[in-house]
């Protein structure tokens, strides 16, 4: 590790030594991934050598290390010119908040805005679910302070329980929601009691054999579950008992509203569900925050031992946290199963946990719009690589490497406060006998 560590304000010598270190770096690993490659030659695979190619690489990585050092340098010694500003109050952020609004306002009209592009409305759903997903492993991971690599468990006990509810017991998607949902946190409770003496690696590690456990039950029960085949046939959500099919011997959608019938609708109807779930999700973990049991999981985040000494009931507040960290992904599983209308065990895989995880660190720990950030970033980087399929995994990887250089602690590091003193001494004198407000006066 000591060759990617560098020091900003060292020589030019220095600087020329650390960029040939991470240019070696980047010679080794780029031959296998860019300077050999494979190609079919009738039926026999051949090896071919991009030498330039990987020589170009290399040299961008060295001028680009040495242009960041230099200009890193030159920051430092600009900084230490200057004398240490006087500390001020810290302030809400408005720029935050102004693109929580313009977000919301972007989601809201997207449907509307390219309502005959079904590619970009089916892209903003999926990157809704992945906000949701998001929202609640950030209560995990982001307040708590619990490390998860098992939370792709959750989210397929939602989605399997919607589908075998609605097959076996016939029961709508809007009874099997909330169904859903408890049982999601009920299985948040079972992962979260045998893991309380546990925390950082062996608590992951733990997580991470619970979401496989989840996996392999769903691939070897065939009887319930289907195995690797999985479930189809799923049934899609209504609105208000109105069905958006084709069907002409009951009343649709389209003729209820006496519109022309249109796949669109089902489409549109899909991504504002998942939406409005979001928005829930959003507003119950922002209220949360500000509650004791909020305020508990960020105290027990920063120090697990002081919550301990101070009296706080940390068992209840490890649960509580995998019980409602659960609940959402179940909730999200639900909408995953009824908007695809088949599910397998190969939808949720080790990969789903790891893309969850990235995007509630990517964003920033505890940072609510952070997270809708990053799913964009995690979930369209993707998609605007598919012209690049050879070097697609590859961009992704580097554009991942690329926001952690740019901003360790995530693209919002810096989020508002959950309670700030000064409020919290109002509210506590405004619930005070008048007696003491006269005196305080």
């Amino acid at each position: 590790m000591r060759i990617l560590q560098s020091n900003p304000g060292a020589a030019l010598p220095g600087r020329l030594r650390d960029a040939l270190k991470i240019a070696l770096v980047g010679l080794v690993l780029g031959i296998p991934l860019i300077g050999i490659n494979t190609q079919d030659f009738g039926g026999q695979l051949q090896l071919q050598t991009r030498w330039p190619l990987l020589a170009m690489v290399v040299a961008a990585v060295f001028v680009l290390r040495l242009l960041q050092t230099t200009l890193l340098g030159a920051l430092q010694r600009k900084r230490a010119s200057k004398p240490a500003p006087l500390p001020v109050a810290r302030k809400p952020l408005p720029i935050t908040l102004s693109l929580g609004w313009i977000a919301f306002a972007g989601a809201l009209l997207l449907p509307i805005l390219f309502s005959g592009d079904r590619y970009i409305v089916d892209i903003a759903t999926t990157v809704l679910i992945y906000v949701m997903l998001g929202w609640g492993l950030n209560v995990v991971v982001g307040l708590a302070g619990l490390l998860d690599l098992g939370y792709v468990a959750f989210y397929a006990v939602g989605a399997y329980s919607y589908a075998l509810l609605s097959q076996y017991l016939g029961l709508s998607f809007w009874a099997c929601l909330p169904l859903a949902g408890a049982l999601a946190a009920s299985f948040g409770l079972l992962l979260g009691y045998p893991t309380l003496r546990l925390r950082g690696d062996y608590l992951a590690i733990v997580t991470l054999g619970f979401g496989e456990i989840i996996r392999l039950v769903l691939i070897n029960w065939t009887e319930l579950t289907g195995g690797p085949n999985g479930i189809s046939s799923i049934a899609r959500p209504s609105f208000f008992g109105l069905p958006f099919s084709s069907s002409t011997e009951q009343t649709i959608f389209a003729s209820f509203f006496g519109l022309d019938y249109s796949n669109q609708h089902r489409i549109i109807f899909l991504y504002y569900l998942i939406f409005a779930l979001a928005i829930l999700t959003n507003v119950l973990v922002l209220r949360l925050r500000k509650l004791p049991a909020g305020r508990a999981w960020e105290a027990m985040r920063e120090d697990e031992i002081a919550c301990r000494a101070l009296g706080i009931n940390v068992t209840r507040v490890k649960l509580s946290a995998f019980a409602l960290g659960a609940m959402l992904g179940g909730l999200a599983g639900v909408f995953f199963a009824a908007r695809q209308g088949f599910i397998s065990p190969e939808s949720f895989t080790f990969n789903e946990s790891a893309i969850v995880l990235a995007i509630v660190v990517l964003g920033g720990m505890g940072s609510q719009l952070g997270v809708v950030l990053a799913a964009l970033v995690l979930v369209l980087l993707p998609e605007l690589g598919r012209n690049f399929s050879e070097y697609r995994m590859l961009l992704f990887g580097a554009a991942m490497v690329l926001i952690m250089v740019w901003r360790p602690g995530g693209i919002l590091s810096a989020r508002e406060p959950s309670i700030r003193l000064i409020d919290y001494l109002k509210r506590r004198l405004a619930r005070a006998p008048a007696t003491w407000r006269l005196a305080d006066e």
